[in-house]
């Protein structure tokens, strides 16, 4: 039961790690997803409500963190 929860849980997660381009868009969407993520973490300790604002906040500061590279637009002018 637990590696089953796990894996939905992984699988969500890889599904949508990739949502938003800019890096307030990552910082919500990391937000929600550690919240998520955080929840059902703590709830296997015994505090869902700790878990949730504990990953809320990092999913939220690596979400803005890990904002995709812009590419460059000399590359195809050389």
């Amino acid at each position: 039961m637990r590696t089953t929860g796990f894996a939905i849980l992984a699988a969500a997660g890889l599904a949508l790690a990739a949502c938003g381009e800019t890096p307030g868009q990552r910082a919500l969407t990391g937000g929600l997803l550690g919240a998520g993520g955080g929840a059902a973490i703590g709830s296997l300790s015994g505090n869902a409500g700790a878990g949730a604002l504990i990953g809320g906040a990092v999913g939220a500061v690596g979400g803005a963190a890990t904002a995709p590279a812009q590419p460059r637009s000399d590359y195809y002018y050389r």
